[in-house]
């Protein structure tokens, strides 16, 4: 029943096209045990809680049906595993067992082939990791995994699974020079901005695939070549992927919210711009120490280390924003939003990211002497 139900996921995925140019890679699909990887308990929303599902408890005919399910299974919430908690958590999950669809996509859009060595960023469960051992050869792939908890069960699933990869546990945004040079690096969690070791451990014309995120909550998955001196440069696939951010870029501790009414104009945009993919993405690069805290009514702009804000509210049929401190989050909102309303308000494909090994990294829309955006670095 097994492996009739990773056919059934192979399937789905075919669907999607991943497979349409490399038949070997849905074969791992068919041959990874996604079920082992789950281990003994994940956690599944409810409402606004987190609440865990247990494997005795639903029985391992139903939990193979849910580790054949493309879906992503949180694993952690706040750093608390599944499978040692008490009752429902609140909080963000801070690891999972990625869809199977996206670990498909990811592998295709860093155009992994036979023969190549990869670097993953973010062991996680330890499937990913089993799905590029089985389709390139243990030896070629290492994996580095943050949280060592984390890392030990990763460890148990993939040799009960039957892989040994190189396994690291550390900071992924400092890759691993041990097993360099890469062909292809690929990262299962968001990063602010490109890590200089990744572009010094990929080979010239090797690839960094990563999903570009930010404090926001937005993101892009880019493919980016690596050139000659540690530059690199590539365009954002448009996919609407979303992934946690690297435990090193995640937002600050924030105190409690108290809104400041500050100065008052009317918006020259709409908030609403934020809840579309590409808008959203865009008013994070051109804010992007802000953090967001809500939308519905209006938005909520915060940058903890000034302690600068913007928020709106409607009036009169269109919206008021206030801000203040040294900031003008919404200012900076509006500027990065007009600019790609006037190119047409086109999606994420059209944009693209160049590196510098001095650590100058931009998003520019169109090309890179078109309108651009410096990332945090």
């Amino acid at each position: 029943m097994s492996s009739h139900c990773r056919k059934e996921l192979a399937d789905i995925i075919a669907s999607t096209g991943a497979f349409d140019d490399d038949p070997a890679l849905r074969a791992s699909f068919e041959r990874v045990p996604r079920e082992i990887f789950l281990g003994d308990a994940v956690y599944r929303l409810n409402g606004t809680t987190w609440e865990p599902l247990r494997r005795e408890d639903v029985g391992e005919e139903e939990w193979l049906r849910l580790a054949c399910t493309d879906q992503t299974w949180v694993t952690q919430v706040e750093g608390v595993d599944a499978r040692d908690a008490t009752g429902a958590l609140s909080g963000n999950p801070t690891s999972s067992s990625t869809l199977p669809s996206l670990v498909a996509r990811m592998v295709r859009v860093a155009g992994v082939r036979g023969g190549d060595t990869v670097l993953e960023i973010g062991t996680g469960t330890g499937y990913s990791t089993a799905i590029l051992a089985d389709r390139l050869g243990e030896a070629r792939v290492t994996s580095v995994e943050y949280d060592p908890g984390t890392a030990r069960r990763a460890a148990d699933h993939l040799n009960a699974a039957g892989y040994a990869p190189h396994l690291v546990v550390g900071d992924g945004l400092q890759g691993c020079k041990e097993h360099a040079e890469y062909d292809a690096l690929v990262a299962t969690c968001a990063v602010r901005h490109i890590p200089l070791p990744w572009l010094w451990q990929v080979r010239a014309g090797g690839s960094i695939t990563t999903a570009v995120g930010g404090w926001m909550l937005a993101s892009g998955l880019v493919r980016l070549v690596v050139g000659d001196g540690g530059s690199a440069s590539g365009r954002f696939t448009g996919d609407t992927v979303s992934y946690m951010l690297a435990r090193p870029h995640e937002r600050p501790p924030r105190p409690v919210f108290f809104r400041h009414g500050g100065d008052a104009r009317a918006s020259l945009v709409d908030p609403a711009v934020l809840e579309d993919w590409t808008g959203h993405f865009v008013a994070q690069l051109g804010a992007p120490s802000a953090e967001l805290m809500q939308t519905g009514d209006g938005v909520v702009l915060v940058d903890v280390a000034t302690g600068s804000q913007a928020w709106t509210e409607a009036a009169d049929g269109g919206w008021t924003v206030h801000q203040s401190g040294p900031l003008r989050l919404w200012d900076q909102v509006e500027a990065a939003v007009m600019t790609w309303q006037a190119a047409g308000s086109p999606g994420q494909s059209a944009f693209g990211m160049s590196v510098s090994p001095d650590c100058t990294q931009t998003v520019w829309l169109g090309s890179p002497e078109g309108p651009s955006w410096r990332l945090p670095c």
